[in-house]
């Protein structure tokens, strides 16, 4: 796992990596009420904001951590943001294949992201 300093997590598997937000992140936007997910096969940049999410805090964006192709979105969210409030680092928002192979290296680990929000 490694994490972004926008509180997203990037998960490898295989040739594409998986994205959520963390726990942190959840525990700041407050209960999810609405999320807009990305089209699968959109090519996106990154730092493009690619999700919305609503909560009863405020509207937030997550942004492609690095460049690619959607590859697959997590259409439950959509039915059931709450899920996002329930288990974050479960409760993925999409797959993306990665223009670089090496694009997770720049990234935080554990460690790293903890001593980031403590």
């Amino acid at each position: 796992m490694k994490y972004t300093e926008d509180h997203e997590w990037l998960r490898a598997e295989g040739d594409e990596i998986v994205v959520g937000v963390t726990k942190h992140a959840s525990e700041q936007l407050g209960d999810v009420v609405f999320i807009e997910l990305p089209d699968e096969g959109r090519e996106v940049t990154a730092g493009e904001e690619i999700v919305v999410i609503e909560s009863v805090k405020a509207a937030s964006d997550i942004t492609a951590p690095v460049a690619g192709v959607i590859t697959a979105v997590n259409a439950a969210l959509a039915d059931n943001p709450g899920d996002v409030n329930g288990d974050p680092m479960t409760a993925w928002f999409f797959r993306l294949k990665p223009a670089d192979a090496g694009a997770m290296d720049g990234f935080m680990d554990e460690a790293a992201y903890r001593a980031l929000v403590d």
